[in-house]
């Protein structure tokens, strides 16, 4: 056997019954020829981390526009943290990491600059439905041509909204991007002087602890041991929190949402970002000659609006920022 079948075996020997094994895998939408050496969701979580769309998460932004320093998140440090925390739990579960960690480097790849005020500001000026789950797969899908395998697709696009993942590894990714973003916003907005310890809630203290680590420690040993059975050999037949532990980040989300995501001095800039993107938009919109040539078949195929959102969806904070120089801005005159 060459190496990838070796994992294969691995797979059937020893993960959980309700893992997803990589030599069952619904495949392609383009077959290809198995590689030696990788199990087909290792093959995709290279090719996402390989992507252009995925070098560009380290200048979008996570919560806070364009923030002065070296320490806060951005998208693609964002994207790190939930691989972490979503490989330490299925290891835990004997759940596929391969696929795991494939479903957590791709679910952000399709997001907008300016984080969730991006996804606003095109959702409200483009008469198409805009979400970034949704724009991941396509980007995985028709713009980079990944050719992923369908259950990291169907993770990157059920990680969130209504529907839920068919596979218990996206439902981990699921579980494990909230986990990462309430927590590291929260480290985010103490170090802005937005919020200070002392203004977490009390039952969120006591619960899920005062510190960083202490809290996601809890979050995932609140996912691990609620969802093993009495022999801690397999899984329940559902990916779940304890629910003391889940009501405490439920009431977490609330008071970031309250403090940080709706209010905040930090936020104040959105309006501005939000209506730079919809200039810009506005823009493209008139004038679709400008968009670039690496988007003409989407425009041929699909119109020149659906071409615009992924040109606009695809830019970076600071690519955006300086497109919208180029257009708006007068140039000095150079003599």
């Amino acid at each position: 056997m060459n190496f990838r079948e070796q994992q294969q075996q691995f797979e059937r020997d020893y993960l959980s019954p309700f893992a997803a094994l990589s030599a069952e895998s619904k495949g392609r939408q383009f077959p290809q020829e198995p590689c030696p050496l990788r199990t087909c969701y290792s093959r995709d979580r290279d090719r996402i981390v390989h992507s252009k769309a995925f070098r560009r998460l380290k200048h979008k932004t996570q919560v806070f526009l364009s923030p002065s320093g070296d320490h806060y998140r951005t998208r693609l440090t964002h994207t790190l943290e939930v691989s972490q925390i979503a490989r330490t739990i299925a290891r835990a579960l004997r759940l596929n990491e391969d696929l795991t960690e494939a479903i957590a480097m791709g679910h952000d790849l399709g997001h907008t600059p300016f984080g969730h005020a991006g996804e606003r500001a095109l959702n409200e000026v483009s008469s198409l439905h805009f979400s970034h789950n949704e724009q991941s797969v396509r980007v995985a899908r028709v713009l980079e041509k990944l050719n992923l395998t369908v259950e990291v697709l169907d993770g990157m696009g059920c990680h969130t909204g209504p529907k839920l993942p068919e596979t218990y590894e996206g439902k981990v990714v699921r579980l494990s991007d909230r986990i990462a973003y309430i927590n590291h916003d929260i480290d985010d907005a103490l170090r802005g002087g937005i919020i200070r310890p002392e203004d977490l809630p009390e039952q969120v203290v006591r619960v899920l602890g005062a510190s960083h680590g202490e809290r996601i420690n809890t979050l995932v040993r609140g996912v691990v041991d609620h969802s093993l059975d009495h022999n801690q050999v397999s899984l329940c037949p559902e990916v779940q929190i304890d629910p003391e532990v889940g009501e405490a980040m439920d009431l977490l989300r609330a008071f970031m949402f309250e403090r940080v995501y709706t209010s905040s001095k930090a936020k104040e800039e959105e309006a501005k970002a939000e209506r730079l993107m919809q200039r810009l938009y506005r823009h493209f919109m008139e004038n679709p000659q400008q968009v670039p040539a690496e988007y003409g078949a989407v425009m041929e195929q699909e119109g020149k609006e659906r071409a615009v959102l992924d040109y606009l969806a695809g830019m970076s904070d600071t690519y955006v920022v300086k497109v919208y120089k180029e257009i708006y801005l007068p140039k000095g005159w150079e003599l």
